[in-house]
């Protein structure tokens, strides 16, 4: 699935085997968000993460900060 622009945030929702792979795809995640200094809005549930990006000091719209983070996460998910 790709991201989709929904409500002003790109939105993508991950399916993993287990809670223990959810929450490792988070963590990961989590570093690299804190490494370019841009969060995600997200949620957890079991095996599902759903993630929603936007820049909030930009007036909460999709910014470069958001495709770049997007492509960061692809990459760890993959």
């Amino acid at each position: 699935m790709a991201w989709e622009e929904v409500n002003n945030s790109l939105y993508k929702s991950f399916t993993f085997k287990n809670f223990n792979e959810a929450f490792g795809f988070m963590a990961r995640v989590a570093l690299e968000a804190e490494k370019q200094d841009h969060h995600p809005t997200w949620t957890n549930t079991w095996n599902k993460v759903e993630i929603w990006l936007n820049t909030h000091d930009k007036g909460s719209i999709v910014t470069e900060k958001d495709h770049k983070l997007a492509a960061s996460i692809d990459k760890i998910s993959s």
